[in-house]
């Protein structure tokens, strides 16, 4: 199943948020009635964190005050996306079970008192998944209110455990096959760390100083295989009392525990979190990104934010509210780039626990409040896109996006601290951004053949079936631009002799890099174009590339900055620095101009988004969102599905969903 049959069920794209009346009373629940009505909320999560009161001591099931809530949203037209409540388990089970408490990598044992106090690998925990996951498939499997299983939440948290270093020997056999293999992959002739025996290998905790990184990167790939299988067992055991699809809600920060690639596979419908890390522009932005992220996950299918903050955006060590508007842009910034609907987190602010000014659809001021009525007026409009569903969005241009090299750029001792993954991926997603192009994110090993260009910003780790899928891209006529410190590993983390970057892409880009010169905090180093460079320099060489601009001083002076190789019927080019914020943004443009790629609508100003759905017919719909503080006169009036009306402009901070093709103008 896909969320087609769930926007089929709920009569139109989803609409409504997690939803915990365990929290509260009969007249609160008789006025959530009222308000859901009203807010239009056709979708309420449940269940998530409610293991202790599903299951108050082991194997006694309590689900008659669930069945009365599900019968009760049923009755008022809410259908339910109902989870399994693994990621908390209740205090009984850690009392009983204390070898499931997670450890730390310097061995303290966590104990009970907040989320996600399990470990993964432990024999208890996996069994006592499987049994409240079976249970509640068996009496809900087939409800009327049934949308959708949710299982777990946010997976994710590691565990250092005796379980797990048991469990990771095992995958180590199977990976490896034999020690010598292990230790000629791990590199353990290197400070005397050569095992002898399987039980010497442990899961790569505390140390005196750096880990080894072969370890470490063993261990994410083994933690990742944990989750998937961990996540397997329960829809399995769903599946055997129910045919509604089953999911499980992807986080997608600055860190990364699972390859989310692989999970996405096993999901019948991907959904995904999402919470802005940053305000103003920033945060709209970097809804685009998640989007862009998620659906490139779902891999051409639909999928659904299943998680965002009604009034919730993180800066550093502070959480800010969203300005007024804001719940509509970033709602319709997701459902633009194909979420088939926007949930929240949650229905109903809580008035206790940790999470009490967590923000949510109806805050602690009630529904007389500036956050219920933007919630309202919000439901309303997703309530008008319902001719949205099924169709799709597609892109011209595509990030590359590899969990290897993401925990590869993770490993101790890398030349610098700035060699950060995430922020690689979120900057050349927002020069393409910026620039009103759309992004797909693809594998390295993909089929590339349909994007006309195709940004690498860290592939620190490159196989050599990498280099030779990007070789063969710009042979074909594609655009590639491979950015610093690229292809210096091998699958094994092994550095790459001779020069970087990998074998067969250092012949499609002409260039070998000799030497790697990270850079002094605040140092600049200017190119021969009037551009500058931060954080990292290479000594590159040459080697059939142009020079587009050189290093104008230092030992590094005319060295090659940014080059160009034409090959086969394409070209591919290499960065060798950390352009500047706006240099960066000049270069991302010019590549978009060189592989000819038009914004998504030519014409629009800077801090207007624009976004097209495609339907099989034909039709089409223009998302447009002002992130500007002016009004944008529309080239030609449009029919808007937001207001059901013919506009002439969009206001300040306002947004459209225009129409074309059959059922537009």
């Amino acid at each position: 199943m896909t969320t087609r049959s769930i926007t089929d069920r709920l009569g139109g794209l989803a609409f409504g948020g997690d939803y915990n009346p365990e929290q509260w009373d009969g007249p609160v629940w008789k006025e959530d009635d009222t308000l859901m009505r009203q807010a239009r909320v056709n979708l309420a999560t449940m269940g998530v964190f409610s293991w202790a009161l599903l299951e108050p001591e082991e194997g006694r099931y309590d689900f008659a005050w669930l069945d009365a809530h599900i019968d009760r949203l049923h009755a008022n037209g809410v259908a339910v996306d109902l989870a399994t409540p693994t990621a908390s388990p209740p205090p009984w089970f850690s009392l009983a079970h204390p070898d499931a408490l997670p450890v730390t990598p310097d061995g303290t044992r966590l104990t009970h008192g907040s989320r996600d106090t399990y470990c993964l690998t432990a024999p208890a925990y996996r069994a006592a998944a499987r049994r409240i996951a079976s249970a509640l498939a068996e009496r809900y499997g087939d409800h009327p209110a049934l949308a959708l299983w949710h299982v777990h939440n946010e997976y994710g948290t590691l565990c250092y455990c005796d379980h797990t270093a048991a469990a990771f020997r095992v995958w180590l056999r199977a990976r490896h096959g034999s020690l010598d293999v292990l230790n000629e992959a791990w590199g353990t002739a290197f400070w005397s760390q050569r095992y002898a025996s399987w039980e010497q290998v442990l899961p790569p905790r505390a140390t005196q100083w750096h880990k080894n990184p072969g370890q470490a990167l063993d261990f994410h790939r083994f933690w990742s295989d944990e989750i998937i299988a961990a996540y397997g067992e329960q829809r399995d055991a769903i599946r055997a009392h129910s045919d509604r699809p089953v999911t499980t809600n992807l986080m997608l920060p600055a860190y990364q525990n699972v390859d989310l690639w692989a999970l996405a596979r096993e999901l019948d419908v991907v959904t995904s979190d999402q919470y802005p890390s940053s305000p103003g522009l920033d945060a709209a932005a970097d809804a685009a990104f998640h989007a862009d992220r998620t659906r490139s996950l779902a891999d051409g299918s639909p999928w659904l934010l299943m998680e965002q903050g009604t009034n919730t955006v993180y800066d550093g060590d502070r959480v800010l509210a969203k300005e007024p508007g804001e719940i509509m842009r970033h709602t319709l910034g997701h459902i633009a780039r194909g979420s088939e609907g926007a949930l929240f987190f949650q229905w109903r602010q809580s008035r206790a626990g940790a999470e009490m000014w967590h923000s949510a659809m109806v805050p602690h001021a009630g529904p007389d409040s500036r956050i219920f009525r933007e919630v309202t007026r919000v439901g309303e409009a997703v309530a008008r896109l319902g001719e949205l569903a099924g169709s799709t969005v597609t892109a011209q241009v595509a990030v590359l996006h590899d969990a290897d090299a993401w925990w590869a750029l993770s490993t101790d001792g890398l030349p610098s601290p700035d060699l950060s993954y995430h922020e690689a991926l979120g900057r050349a997603h927002r020069a393409l951004w910026d620039a009103g192009v759309t992004v797909d994110f693809a594998q390295p090993e993909h089929e590339l053949g349909r994007y006309r260009l195709v940004i690498a910003p860290a592939l620190f780790l490159m196989s050599d079936a990498c280099a030779e899928n990007l070789r063969r891209y710009v042979e074909e006529g594609g655009t590639l631009l491979v950015q610093h410190a690229s292809g210096y590993v091998d699958e094994r983390l092994h550095a790459r002799l001779g020069g970087y970057p990998a074998g067969p892409l250092r012949e499609t880009l002409g260039v070998r890099v000799e030497e790697y010169r990270p850079l002094r905090r605040e140092e600049r180093i200017a190119l021969s174009d009037g551009s500058y460079g931060v954080s990292w320099s290479e000594s590159v060489r040459a080697e059939g590339a142009e020079t587009l601009a050189a290093y104008t001083h230092g030992m590094l002076t005319d060295s090659p900055a940014l080059t160009r190789r034409r090959y086969g019927t394409g070209q591919g080019w290499y960065l060798s620095t950390r352009l500047e914020e706006a240099d960066y943004g000049a270069l991302v443009r010019r590549l978009l101009k060189e592989a000819d790629v038009e914004p998504e609508l030519p014409g629009l100003p800077p801090g207007v988004e624009a976004v097209t759905r495609h339907a099989p017919d034909g039709r089409r719909w223009h998302a447009l969102i002002n992130h500007r503080t002016d009004t944008l006169p529309l080239p030609e009036p449009a029919h808007d599905l937001l207001t059901g009306s013919v506009i002439h402009e969009l206001p300040p901070g306002g947004c459209a969903v225009l129409a074309r093709g059959a059922s537009g103008s």
